[in-house]
């Protein structure tokens, strides 16, 4: 699936609980997953260990929102093993990011860009797509942002799509796809903006 699908068609997948990937980075295709579990990350059980909040406290990181997206979005493709994150898909979000519905937040060190995430949002839902870090406890710095962003603008969900080690010490957790499903429709109808 790729020619004809245009922003709206993906904005119409995110609120069917449903998102695209592809194969590798030159994929001319992607097609859609709905996984049978889903991570979430409560907006209230974000859990900051003793010690991250200590290098919060002193870090020299900054947090921006939405000022580099196309840098983060093409980091978190090639800075792995592997990706699903074909150009087309790239291509397509930084058109949702353009449209005001795909953000991104970066973090900085010394006005370099050592880490962060991306996704989108419907309502009072972010979808997180992907992260990147190129300095210890960047990917987390960014995260923490978000989630305080969420809280404080009125988001009642963060789908991080499948729960990976590191988000669970961050305090996510699986839910089954119908749980998912029912927490997302009263999340779609919450108006909230993120910037």
């Amino acid at each position: 699936m790729a020619q004809g699908f245009g922003p709206d068609d993906l904005i119409g997948c995110y609120r069917r609980g449903v998102f695209p990937m592809s194969d590798d980075r030159e994929d001319e295709f992607f097609y859609l997953v709905e996984p049978k579990l889903r991570g979430v990350m409560p907006l209230d059980s974000l859990h900051i260990s003793r010690s991250m909040r200590k290098f919060l406290r002193k870090t020299t990181m900054r947090v921006t929102v939405n000022t580099d997206f196309e840098s983060v979005i093409q980091a978190c493709a090639i800075e792995r093993d592997s990706t699903w994150i074909s150009l087309g898909i790239e291509s397509l979000y930084t058109l949702l990011h353009r449209g005001g519905d795909a953000h991104s937040v970066e973090v900085w060190d010394n006005n370099v860009l050592v880490g962060g995430l991306y996704g989108v949002t419907q309502g009072g839902a972010f979808f997180g797509e992907s992260m990147f870090s190129r300095q210890t406890n960047a990917s987390k710095v960014a995260l923490i942002h978000l989630v305080e962003r969420l809280r404080e603008k009125g988001f009642a969900m963060l789908d991080t799509q499948f729960l990976t080690e590191h988000l669970a010490s961050l305090g996510a957790i699986e839910i089954s796809q119908a749980e998912y499903l029912e927490k997302l429709k009263p999340a779609l109808e919450i108006e909230a903006r993120f910037d």
